[in-house]
Formats: C-alpha cells, structure tokens, sequence
C-alpha cells in the first residue's frame, strides 16, 4: 500500500481536509485512490468516533473496492469495512468505512439528512457523472451548509475537470496526484463493413491470443452482443486453455465473482464486459483490452417524455479509460475496432446522466426532500427544465405530487421502495389488489432483457413473457417457456427482489409469501394491461384502426396491423420509440374499458362541449367521458345554444380563412374598397384576412346569432356586417372617395375595380374618354386611377395613369392600329375636341 502513487499526496490531503470541509482529489488510473484513501484517512482526528461513506457509481466495483480494503486489514467485509446496495449489504456494528451505491446515498441522506453519525462522504469516479452521483453531492452540499458545517466531502476521479467541482464546492482545494500506468501499445483494427460485431470481435479475440500473453478484457455494448460473442467463440476453435467469462450488471455475484478473480495458472481468460469493468476495478491478469468502441445507454427524450435505450459510440475518454485497464498490473495492448479517423470524430467525453435520462426519480427524490425547484440545490449541471417538467408532470399523474408540487404522502410511499415512480405505483396498487407477484413480474420483465426479443417472437404482447416467466418459475428454471433462459432468469431474481421490497416497505399490504390466487390470474392479459395501466397512465392506447392507437398522453403510436393486438380497443403501450411523428408500439397489454372506468376513476372526466360536425356541416353538442385525451364514452347534449353554436362558427370560419362566408361580387367590391381607403388612412378598419379573422367578436359574431351550420351561413347579410365596421360618416367617405363608379365623357357610369388596392382600375373604352384632359382621381384627390383603355372589342390597347399625356403621344399611335382593325369606327384627329360615344360613331 505505501508503495502506491496515491500515499505521496496524502500528507496534503490529510492536511488539507483537517482544515477544510471539501476537497478534490484528482487522480491518474493506478494510483489507487479508491482503495488507499479511505484506509489512510480513518484514523484522522476529525474521523473519530465517526463512519466514512464512499459513493461507487457501480455495484461490481463497490463491492471489490469493499472486498479489497477489508483484506488489506486482514477482515472480511462487514468487519471495519462494509458496503450497502440495493438487495444486498455486508456491514455491522463496527463497520467504519461503508462503500454504497445504486441510490442508498440518497436513502441514507433522505432518512437522517444530518448524517449525523458520518464524518467523510467521500464520492469516486466522479467523472461518470451518474444520476445519483450528482443529486448525492447535491443533497450533501446542502447538508454541509445547513446542518453539518463539519462534515467532509471528498470528490474524487481520474479524469475530471477539477476546477469546476471545485467552484461547486465552494472553491475546494484541489490535489493533482500521477498514476502508475504500464505502457499501453494502441492498434486499430476496423473490421470490415459487412461483417457483424460478434464475427468482428471474435476474430479480435483469436488474433490477440495468438500476439498477445496474459488474459484478455473485450467490451461490448450490452449482455446480448456479449451473449453472442461468447456464442461465436465457443462454437470456434479456441486454444484448450482459453475460458470465456461474461461480465455484465445482473449476472449472478458468484459468475462476477469469476470474471473478476486471476486465472488458474496455465490458463488464459477472456472476459466479455460492459463498461462495468471501464473504471474502479482491476481485473488480474489483463494485458490485452479489445474495445468495440460501442456503449449502451438510456436516453430521455422531452419531445414524447419517454425513455429510449440507445447503443452509440464511446467518447475519448472512455476510450482511454478502457484502454487503461491493459496497463494496470504489466505492459499492455490495446486493439480499438475502428479507425484513427473514426477516432478523431468521437466526442471528448459522455454526457451526464442528469442531461439525457428520465428524471422522475430525480424529481421524487427532490420533493421528498423539501425542494420543488432544483435551482435551491448547487449542481455541476442542473437538470434541464423540459424533462424535469414531464417529470413532475408524471408525478402528479401518479399522485406523488400534489398540485403544488409538494410530495404526498402516496409520493413517499414510492421513493421508500427506491425503484422507478412508475413501477413503484403499479406494485403499491397490485398491492391493494392482491395481485402483488404479477405486478412484480412485469416490473421485472420490463427492466431486464426482453426474453423473447427478436424476429422468431415478433410479438410485441407482453402477457406473452409473463406466460413464459410463469412456466420458467413452475419448471425451477427447467424449461425456458419459449424465451431465453437468462433474461428469464433475470426476471425472475430482479421480481423476487422486487417482492421483497415491497413486503418491507408496505406490510400493510398483508402480502402472502405465495400467493396463489394472483398466481392463478397472472396469465389474464387483461390483468397485466390494468397493473400496467397503472405504472403508465400516459400510455394507454385506443384504437384508430391499421394498427393504429391515439395515446391518453395525446401521441399518437402503431404496431403492425398482423399484431393481434391491433385489433384490440384498449392497450397499455409499455415500451415505444419515439422516431418520426408516430411512435413504434414495442411491448404492449391489453386492457379492457370497464377497468379503466373503474380503476381511474380519479384520472376521468366529463366533459361537455359544442362542435363542428364535419360530415352534417353544422354545429352540435356531446357529453364526452375523458381518460387523458381519450374518448372513452361519447353522448349526444342537448341543443347548443345560439351563441355556443355562433362561437363555434365563428372558430371554424376563422381556421378555414373566412372560406365558409357567403362572399358574393358586391361583399367583395365593399371590402376591396375598404381595403383602398385603409391603406390611405390606417385608422380605417383593416380588412385583410388576418384582420378580419382577428375582430370577429367585434364585426361578425353578433350576425352569426342563430346559425348553426353551413347552410345558414350562405343566408348571412355579409355586406351587413361588413358595414358594420363602419360609423355613418365614414359610409358617406367611403361612396365620396372609393366610389363604385366613376361617369366617363360619354355618359356611362364604369365601374372600378379595387382588387389591388394600391392601384384601382377604370376599365373604359378608348372613344368614351374622348374631351376628358386629365386621368380621374379618388382618394381624396391623391389616387388617379389606372385607365385601362379599351378597343371596341372591350381588348386593352393602353395602360396607363396619365390621360393628358397620352392623348399628346400615345394616341396617334394606337389610332394607326385601332382605324385599320376598325375602320367604321370614330377615330378622330384631335381627341379633345372629338365627341366621345359608346357606340360605333357619335350623335350629332
């Protein structure tokens, strides 16, 4: 131990943390930070008589890490050293340095938020950023600055950006220490395009045996790819002494156990993990790391506030992380399956969990601790508002939040079984419903593996798995019921696990130790989907039709219409995407209409409302019995009223841009001419389309009194209500100065044309305009009107805004073309002087 990199900084760690209450300790990987520490710094002054709480973002990890310092004093662990997890805990009376993961923090600081018998939390591998990482420190630092000015904080990590932890901690001193890292040789090895990663890996593995000594650590992205490459290299020619281990998060303790210990001698071992070996944990015997470059994560997204699992490529830092684990105890390799320019493209480092999951439970957490505003704790990074939003906006659908955001007392019932909001609320309600060992199965089933993924099931119907899980229980574990025997193991430890939690934290519930009964029913499908229905009242589906469903949560989702359960009315959508507009259904329940009426009565609703009817054109009225945005039960109402029916109307005219009004040629005349006048003097009304849809109250609701669909709006007096914009002055203003007719020289009255306000039109025969000097004007006298001047046959021969000038130019011209196309016509010589006539020649 006093050999390690981590013992030359610690008489400066001592010092500072005697005279301090926080500090941050980066370190290289090697330099054994996570072990040495906590060992150097128990029998500190300031320690005395207290315990020492690390936080370890792994349960693999924490539990070596506890393993490992409980050896160096020659115990076991639960002596002076401890750790606590979820489902498991080795501690007791003595035990000083407690190594905890997974959310006990959380817990420990929710039931004594003094923590009063604790004189160090010491936080490690912080750069991982987990979700409970980041809300412990959190809860901690106001801890410290409220109830314990002595308490101590201790961030710790190997990459860090340590000057910004220490500003979160109130400007920490901040100690630098190098690690012992054996030289790591780097070799990218990119496969092929066309070949899958099992092939790609396998054959990275065959080639590291036959250049490399010593064992071998593969990551892969998940247990199924590790599944699958295990499979690819059993079914191959391996040397007789090569073993392959998996490693992944729900693999039994005793196979991790496995992975983790050094090889017989005389034999090699590859060891296929998840990022669970990335950090805080040396495998013996590891010379050679081969890195797929792929991760899996969950990702939350605030467009449908629903979570995804997502495989995407590593950043640079994992990369080195993961590279790093070959030089721990000798020189190493490392073998990347990618490029140096695929590198080069990988972000710097992974996001914090707080940016991209589901925050319900952090929301949760929050209120059972006093806060409905994460901007009252200190955070690296805050949680984004948009999901913590839906987030709180879950919870008060589960009923943990009331409508203040404060937690009820249903909401502290859920964070004390410490699972997801959603799962918690299902198991508390199957509680009261006797139904407790189906509620847990499902939970189980939808956080392990699906055991029937894949195109040979093609089912998406969840009852499916619990029929499967059931015969896997009934057979112990004989037959796998047509899933996969280790997610089907999975699930059922992960909802034995679950039961005991509930039994602890609600024994009110009077929960069986076997209970048949709900045993008996577990294979109702519409049982799962009502037990579901309650974890994701968000998710309830009715159906469209072609597969089809419009969520309560006001999305719409489908599944392929072969799905028998496309044809069901009513389904529970446990697991969608969320690509493109409509979601995919993934995992789904059926649920029936009664149950739902009678098990969400607090989430149902009437409600009454006056409609457009598209197909009759009219207006009408419903009574609709709601479940979110679903229609469950839909009744006709009686007669709306005539101003219910006008508003209606009213709102239908105005999505349609005014389309529906009786618009006849005179209506249209008096609102260009309004138009004109407004564009003179903007105090006019304006009377464009998004003037008119904008005042409707004011000009058109009171004439939509008493019409009801759209053949009563054609017998509207339009012209009417349009005049009604207008006092008695301003009609006068309007007939003096955007007349409808203008008399021309040879007695006819011309209509004009006001389509385009900025230049109306006087179309007139070139012989009636003869005598006239100058071009008319409206407009108070500042608008000429734009002449079109016309040949007998009513065909424009000139355009124009000047008369004066074109009877001096113009004109001569045009009488060329207009006496030989013409010629019983009057063309004069002197068009001033000439009598002008509508007809052929005038009369003398």
């Amino acid at each position: 131990m006093s050999t390690l990199p981590i013992m030359q900084v610690m008489p400066e760690l001592k010092n500072i943390l005697a005279a301090s209450p926080s500090a941050v300790l980066i370190a290289e990987p090697g330099a054994g930070k996570t072990t040495a520490v906590p060992l150097a710094l128990l029998e500190e002054p300031w320690m005395k008589g207290k315990t020492m709480l690390m936080l370890e973002p792994r349960r693999l990890a924490a539990r070596a890490a506890a393993v490992f310092m409980a050896s160096r004093l020659g115990e076991k662990a639960g002596q002076t050293v401890g750790y606590r997890m979820r489902m498991d805990s080795k501690t007791g009376p003595n035990t000083r340095i407690i190594v905890v993961t997974e959310g006990v923090l959380t817990r420990m600081l929710q039931d004594d938020p003094s923590l009063g018998d604790t004189g160090l939390v010491i936080f490690d591998e912080f750069h991982e950023r987990s979700l409970n990482a980041d809300l412990g420190l959190a809860l901690s630092l106001e801890t410290q600055a409220v109830l314990r000015e002595d308490l101590k904080l201790l961030v710790m990590s190997a990459t860090l950006d340590g000057e910004k932890v220490s500003e979160l901690l109130g400007a920490a001193p901040v100690v630098r220490c190098p690690g012992r890292v054996y030289p790591v040789d780097t070799i990218y090895a990119p496969p092929a395009k066309s070949i899958p990663l099992e092939k790609a890996a396998g054959n990275a593995v065959r080639r590291a045996l036959a250049e490399q000594p010593g064992d071998i650590l593969l990551f892969l992205p998940g247990e199924r790819e590790i599944r699958r490459v295990e499979s690819e290299l059993l079914s191959g020619a391996l040397p007789g002494n090569v073993e392959v281990r998996p490693l992944y998060g729900q693999l039994p303790q005793a196979e991790q156990d496995s992975a983790v210990a050094p090889a017989v001698e005389g034999r090699r071992k590859v060891v296929l993990a998840t990022s669970i070996a990335e950090t805080s944990l040396t495998i013996e015997g590891v010379r050679t790391v081969i890195d797929s470059g792929l991760r899996r994560t969950q990702r939350f997204s605030p467009r449908t506030g629903m979570p995804r699992l997502e495989t995407l490529p590593i950043s640079k830092a994992s990369a080195d992380q993961r590279r790093g684990r070959a030089g721990r105890t000798a020189p190493g390799v490392c073998y990347r399956l990618w490029s140096p320019e695929e590198h080069d493209r990988l972000p710097e480092s992974d996001a914090p969990e707080i940016l991209e999951a589901d925050l319900s439970g952090l929301a949760l957490e929050l209120a059972l601790w006093g806060v409905r505003d994460p901007a009252q704790l200190a955070w690296l990074d805050a949680p984004p508002p948009a999901p913590y939003a839906q987030a709180t906006a879950l919870l008060r659908q589960l009923g943990a939040l009331d409508a203040a955001g404060a937690i009820t007392p249903h909401g502290r019932r859920l964070a004390a079984l410490g699972t997801h909001p959603r799962a918690a609320h299902m198991l508390l309600r199957a509680a009261g419903l006797g139904a407790a060992p189906l509620a847990c199965r499902l939970a189980a089933l939808l956080q392990e593996r699906d055991p029937m993924r894949g195109p040979a099931t093609g089912s998406c119907d969840l009852t499916l798995r619990v029929e499967a899980l059931l015969r896997y229980e009934a057979s112990a574990g004989r037959e796998a019921g047509g899933g996969d025997p280790a997610a089907l193991r999975a699930a059922a430890r992960a909802s034995r696990g679950l039961l005991a939690q509930l039994r602890a934290a609600a024994p009110e519930a009077a929960l069986s130790a076997d209970n048949d009964s709900a045993d008996a029913v577990a294979a109702d499908p519409f049982l799962c989907g009502l037990l579901l229905s309650f974890a994701y009242p968000d998710r309830i589906g009715q159906r469209r039709g072609g597969g089809a469903f419009v969520l309560s949560g006001g999305r719409g989702a489908a599944m392929g219409e072969s799905q028998h359960l496309a044809r069901e009315p009513y389904i529970v959508a446990v697991s969608v995407d969320d690509k493109g507009t409509q979601s995919r259904i993934m995992l789904a329940a059926p649920v029936e209409e009664r149950d739902l009426l009678a098990y969400h009565e607090d989430k149902i609703s009437e409600h009454s409302e006056v409609y457009w009817d598209e197909d009759s054109k009219s207006v009408k009225s419903r009574c609709r019995v709601m479940l979110g945005e679903l229609s469950l039960k839909e009744t006709g109402h009686e007669r709306p009223s005539p101003e219910e029916a006008a508003r209606v109307l009213m709102q239908v005219i105005a999505g349609e841009a005014l389309g529906p009004l009786p618009w006849d040629k005179g209506t249209i005349q008096l609102r260009e001419r309004m138009a004109f006048m407004h564009r003179l003097d903007r105090s006019w009304p304006d009377v464009s389309d998004a003037g008119l849809a904008g005042s409707m109250e004011e000009w058109l609701l009171p004439y939509l009194v008493g019409c009801r669909s759209l053949r009563d709006l054609q017998r509207l007096s339009l012209r009417d209500a349009l005049e009604g914009l207008l006092d008695w002055e301003r009609k006068r203003e309007l007939d003096r100065e955007a007349p409808t007719n203008i008399a021309v020289p040879s007695g006819s009255r011309i209509a004009v044309d006001y389509s385009d306000p900025a230049a109306p039109v006087l179309a007139v025969k070139l012989q009636e305009m003869f005598g006239l000097k100058e071009t008319p004007l409206i407009g108070k006298g500042r608008m000429p009107v734009l002449l079109h001047l016309l040949s007998p046959a009513r065909r424009p021969v000139q355009v124009t805004a000047d008369l004066a000038s074109f009877w001096k130019s113009g004109y001569f011209e045009v009488k060329k073309d207009l006496k030989g196309r013409y010629p019983k016509h009057y063309w004069p010589e002197d068009p001033l002087q000439a009598i002008p006539t509508s007809r052929t020649r005038p009369v003398k």
